[in-house]
């Protein structure tokens, strides 16, 4: 897990106020003086405690999506502007058409954006009311609009004419310049389109707000058109680091999101040099889209001798391979430029290559490199200082001294959440309606044309439009392809339980170049721990590929506070232009170069001390690399970071008297630090508080610096949740966590009235499990009613009832992961949900309606007698009165043109309901719409689906009556009977373990955590039930309820939690005798809702075939299919088509005829599938004939 036992002392993880190594005396505060106590005086109970409200003020204080949040809040603080300002001055030319010209000059036109501002979301109430109206998230849901903010931008725009100026060519050393003369100038805020505003951020009004809509809602969600969408984090490679890499050949690599400042060094292979042996190998760099030889930069650079460069590259070995590669590097740069040492040859060389490019820089060569090559460092010779570090990364790796990066490692990863996602989409959107500006404006430059006020020029639907199409179609643009899109960034928020919702917003995703087995990046690394889920990922095709973050894992943000000024006072020197390096560790800040330090232990130690004294932000990375000499530091977004206890530290919660602590007061008396990928590497973290009071063989638990607040944290939300999963196979949790806990019934919202869901489902009696887990209590609330001091946990994450289960066969009804229900259980209510399903209609409203010509084509909604279906239950309007029991095939909403057409929706096959509400509204498109909600109340029938929460997923095999059942002897009669074979196999211990410790709760028992990783013994479960005065392993003796006798064998009986899922067979069934067919083939369709039929296909029809069935495989495949018939021609073979021919006599005869023999002889009817007739027909169109042999049946 991290440094060796006595690394801590070198690290400097130490954060006392003692004298450091370099004999300076650190500032110390009052606190330091409060004398600290050891760990163990504080005892693991106390320790145990503290931990879990240090985890419950960690939740309590980032809750679960902060990091969706705390991303976009950024965006619209920082992003949104750092858009516009990337585009800089656009200056618009004249179009250059002589005929156009007019009177005076050419006119020119510059357009420069300035501040953007957005206003809170807000809504117009239509033509007759003047008034504005604050629009709430409710108000989009409802009315399908998109819940946005205005964005108003401040615009400079100049129109002038170009003059030549004659000037003192002594004062300014140009004879002439060009001079601007302004024609007119305007300066102003216009409305530059609109921004979809994220629920709960700091421009909604929901912030802070008493009330909020749902008590489960926490936002993170945008609303377009009514729809919510949410953003899932992006996996992309870091780009603020060297990165050494064996792909096809060695490179070093320094990247950044500016393509022109890419610089690659190359170890390329070239034809075999005479003099050299083994020289096959030279060094090339390549930048601004050339490849130069690196010696010839370096000369470009100001390097006045090889001797400097090899200096400059400073790699101490003599291996004779390295050395063979310098010497072949400098004979390429000989052969490339001959005399590249003298003068500015070199640099006269680069500029060639430079400008024998396909698009090549505007500037001069010497702008360029000061411009483009890396461009945080000043002055030229530390960029040859940083361009020969990189070579020495590459020869190191080249020889095996140094591991090339691993693409898959955290460290070189970042996230990329909505506001680095919204800032992408922005610009290409900005850059669209910039390209359209120019255009417009281009025209109206002419001389003869006026030019208009900027509005005319700057399309704002552009921005709104566009956001809003990529939200809705999840199309986002490429982070580096232009004109490409990739899709899996924004996804449709689940709705069918809390535990959903929220999952789906901790999801992260790694898009990958190409399909099939991309080897390393779908396994478990170890920098996952404690930041990514290792067990909740989907089965299938995204097995890894798509993640969940940890419970405690915080995405970091952009820290704008500059704090070089604070490396500075803690030991960092400047990157000198000569001095030689030698054992000065280089120092980098977000992987630009900017000083070194001496004494790298007391730096880093200096930093944390000040990280944990609110002298540094607390979202700081610090790395000390020992092998490489470097100390990196980062301060940017996207890297996940999660809370660990300081161990040193321990000592000062004694002062805090055990009240209760924000994290914002543990983070800034240093008790707790945020530790990132990299830093993690220099800590040797304890797996828990009891580690620390482990000693082994002698060694005490100083050698521990951090410690883990519990082992569940290391889990994702959905797997912390469920009970001992440490005890069952691994398969089982992620079939829980990742299926079945997203599918599982629960109760949505607390605001289904002001919401219209297309289908939700709500259990009426939904329960809290028996059995606690630490993540369940962190994530509740204080406070049990009669001033018990618990936690209540967090209701909404556990979707199910606690039914009593037991073990046992039954009739053989529960075989193959089938159950048997007890009927008199359902009747009272166990299980039983509600199913609504929403229908949506749409008509033009008034305003719309006056610009169609037709008025006959008007639709609006009324109640007309119509075939396509029954219209009892409508209203006059058009509407179904609330109450209405609508069966299928009825007319849920009535819809009319004024020509007396019909355009009702009609219920689908097998969907039936009572009407529970009828909703009519408009949106901002001018479109008016109702909605009309049926309401099902299903209890368990066969063939619905249930789950337990260990990934036993089971199908209602038979609803067996309580008289039947086996009974115990205090007359508790089961619930479910699950078959015992589902458990050897399947490796779920922990169902037994639940249902035994369960039972243990319910009568009374303390013992009530199962929590995974540190779940209580067997023998402690066993002991609990003892007491209670039941079997030690939860069997029980029953009796038989049919005939009364004592059953021989013992039963296993508990209370286990049991989920209900949304696949229920009613919405399954499907069944059809006649019905729509295919207009093309004439075969039945396919779709269940458009009442088609079932798929025959060829394992079935082997089956029968396998039977001897054939009369049946005949009827199925061809008779209840498409069965017709054709004429053929005996003679020729041919198809003999049915036509009017003229006959003798004048008169005109209809019916089969051979046009290959011209005759009627010989022609037979025979019975075909339609599908071969049509292919037959398909064929002759292609030039292709078909000969059909003929036989008598």
């Amino acid at each position: 897990m991290g440094a060796s036992s006595d690394a801590k002392e070198e690290i400097g993880m130490s954060s006392k106020g003692e004298a450091y190594s370099n004999g300076v005396e650190m500032d110390t505060d009052d606190d330091e003086f409060l004398e600290s106590t050891s760990i163990h005086e504080l005892g693991e109970k106390f320790l145990k405690i503290f931990c879990k409200k240090a985890a419950v003020s960690f939740f309590n204080e980032y809750g679960l999506i902060s990091h969706q949040i705390n991303s976009y809040n950024d965006f619209i603080k920082n992003g949104i502007q750092r858009a516009f300002d990337s585009f800089g001055e656009i200056i618009v030319e004249p179009g250059f058409d002589p005929s156009k010209k007019g009177e005076g000059e050419w006119r020119y036109a510059s357009v420069r954006f300035g501040k953007v501002t957005l206003d809170p979301p807000i809504f117009w109430g239509g033509e007759g009311n003047v008034k504005e109206f604050n629009m709430l998230p409710r108000h989009a849901r409802l009315q399908n609009m998109t819940y946005s903010a205005r964005m108003k931008v401040n615009i400079d725009v100049q129109v002038y004419t170009q003059k030549l100026v004659r000037s003192d060519k002594f004062k300014t050393g140009k004879d002439q310049f060009v001079d601007r003369e302004i024609l007119s100038e305007e300066n102003r805020d216009i409305f530059f389109g609109r921004i979809p505003v994220m629920v709960k951020s700091d421009l909604c009004y929901m912030k802070g707000a008493e009330n909020s809509d749902c008590d489960f809602d926490h936002g993170g969600y945008f609303l377009i058109k009514g729809a919510e969408k949410t953003f899932i984090a992006q996996e992309q490679t870091s780009m603020r680091r060297l990165w050494v890499l064996n792909n096809q050949g060695w490179t070093v690599a320094y990247k950044s999101e500016v393509k022109k400042h890419r610089l690659i060094v190359k170890l390329v292979g070239v034809p075999k040099v005479e003099d050299i042996k083994g020289g096959e190998q030279v060094l090339t760099v390549y930048f601004l889209s050339t490849e130069i030889p690196i010696w010839i930069l370096f000369f470009a650079l100001g390097v006045s001798s090889d001797r400097e460069v090899i200096d400059l590259i400073d790699y101490d070995s003599e291996d004779a391979s390295i050395l063979n590669i310098l010497f072949a590097s400098i004979h390429d740069a000989n052969e490339n430029c001959g005399g590249f040492r003298r003068g500015k040859a070199a640099l006269n060389s680069v500029e060639k290559c430079v400008k024998n490019t396909k698009f090549p820089p505007g500037e001069a060569i010497e702008e360029c490199i000061n411009m483009y090559l890396f461009p945080s460092l000043q002055s030229s010779k530390q960029k040859a200082r940083l361009l020969g570090y990189m070579v020495k990364c590459l020869l190191q790796a080249y020889n095996g001294q140094r591991k090339s990066d691993n693409r898959d490692d955290f460290r070189n990863k970042r996230f990329d959440l909505a506001g680095e996602l919204l800032e992408r989409e922005l610009k290409v959107h900005i850059a669209h309606a910039r390209r359209r500006m120019q255009k417009a404006l281009q025209r109206d430059l002419y001389g003869d044309r006026d030019i208009r006020q900027i509005e005319h020029y700057l399309d704002a639907s552009i921005i709104t439009n566009g956001l809003s199409r990529a939200f809705s179609t999840g199309a986002w643009s490429h982070p580096f392809k232009r004109m490409e899109r990739i899709s899996g960034v924004v996804a449709t928020l689940g709705r069918t339980n809390p535990l959903q919702t929220m999952a789906e917003m901790r999801r992260t995703r790694q898009q990958v170049q190409y399909t099939g087995k991309v080897g390393d990046a779908r396994y478990p690394h170890p920098s996952h721990w404690g930041r990514v889920c290792f067990l909740s990922t989907p089965d299938g095709e995204n097995c890894g590929l798509v993640k969940n973050l940890a419970i405690t894992g915080l995405v970091s943000t952009n820290i704008l506070d500059p704090i070089t000024s604070k490396l500075f006072d803690c030991g960092l020197e400047e990157l000198g232009d000569d001095a030689p390096l030698g054992k000065k560790y280089k120092v980098f800040l977000n992987g630009e170069w900017v000083g070194v330090c001496t004494d790298s232990i007391s730096f880093v130690q200096e930093l944390r001390y000040k990280r944990r004294r609110k002298k540094l932000p607390h979202q700081v990375e610090i790395k000390r690399d020992e092998q490489h000499e470097e100390i990196r530091i980062y301060s940017d977004a996207g890297r996940i970071l999660r809370p660990l206890l300081v161990v040193e530290n321990l000592g000062k919660i004694k002062g805090d008297k055990g009240e209760n602590y924000t994290f914002q007061s543990l983070l800034d008396k240093g008790i707790i630090d945020l530790i990132g990928t990299e830093e993690e590497e220099d800590c040797c973290t304890a797996w828990g508080i009891k580690y620390l009071f482990m000693e082994k063989g002698g060694k005490s638990s100083d050698k521990y610096t951090h410690c883990e607040l519990d082992m569940s944290f290391l889990l994702g939300l959905s797997c912390g949740l469920v009970p001992f999963a440490n005890h069952d196979h691994a398969r089982r949790v992620l079939y829980q966590s990742q299926k079945h806990s997203s599918q599982a019934i629960g109760f949505s919202t607390t605001n289904p009235n002001i919401r219209v869901d297309t289908l939700s489902h709500q259990l009426h009696y939904p329960q809290r499990p028996l059995f606690r887990t630490m993540t369940s209590d962190c994530l509740g609330k204080p406070g049990y009613p009669l001033g018990h001091h618990g936690m209540l946990p967090k209701p909404e994450f556990y979707n199910g009832q606690n039914a009593i289960v037991a073990v046992n066969v039954h009739l053989g009804y529960n075989q193959e992961d089938s159950l048997v229900m007890n009927k008199a259980s359902l009747e009272r209510g166990m299980f039983r949900s509600e199913h609504i399903r929403s229908y949506k209609a749409e008509v033009d409203n008034k305003d719309s309606l006056e610009k169609k010509r037709k008025p006959e084509d008007f639709v609006n909604f009324g109640k007309i007698q119509s075939k396509i279906g029954r219209v009892d239950s409508l209203d006059d309007d058009g509407f179904p009165f609330i109450g209405a029991n609508l069966q299928s095939g009825d007319i849920v909403i009535g819809r009319c043109a004024e020509s007396g057409s019909d355009h009702s929706i009609k219920l689908k096959h097998t969907e039936r309901g009572m009407v529970q509400k009828v909703l009519l509204s408009s949106n901002d498109e001018g479109k008016n719409f109702a909605v009309v909600s049926l309401r099902q109340v299903r209890s368990p029938c066969l063939g619905d689906k249930f789950s337990s929460m260990h990934g036993q997923k089971g199908v209602l095999g038979f609803l067996e009556s309580q008289e039947n059942f086996p009974f115990t002897i205090q007359g508790i009669v089961p619930d479910v009977v699950i078959n015992p074979h589902a458990f050897p196999s399947r490796q779920t211990p922990g169902q037994l373990l639940e249902a035994a410790l369960g039972k243990g709760i319910a009568c009374g028992g303390s013992m009530r955590y199962a929590t995974p990783f540190s779940t209580v013994s067997v023998d402690a479960i066993t002991e609990q039930l003892h007491r209670a005065g039941f079997s030690r392993w939860g069997n029980e003796r029953v009796y038989n309820g049919r005939t009364g006798e004592m059953v021989r064998s013992l039963i296993f009986m508990g209370p286990t939690f049991y989920q209900r899922l949304t696949h229920m067979s009613e919405d399954k069934v499907k069944f059809r005798n006649t019905g729509p067919v295919h207009p093309l083939t004439r075969q039945p369709v396919a779709d269940r809702k458009r009442f088609g039929g079932i798929k025959f296909g060829e394992m079935e029809r082997d089956c029968l075939i396998a039977h001897g069935a054939s009369g049946n495989l005949h009827e199925r495949l061809f008779t209840l299919s498409d069965s017709s018939q054709m004429h053929i021609c005996q003679k020729c073979k041919n198809v003999a088509n049915v036509i009017q021919r003229t006959v003798q006599g004048g008169r005109k005869l209809r019916g089969p005829y051979c046009r290959v023999c011209e005759s009627v002889d010989d022609i037979v009817k025979v019975n075909v599938p339609y599908g071969a007739k049509l292919l037959c027909q398909e064929l002759f169109s292609m030039g292709i004939s078909l000969k059909f042999e003929t036989r008598l049946c």
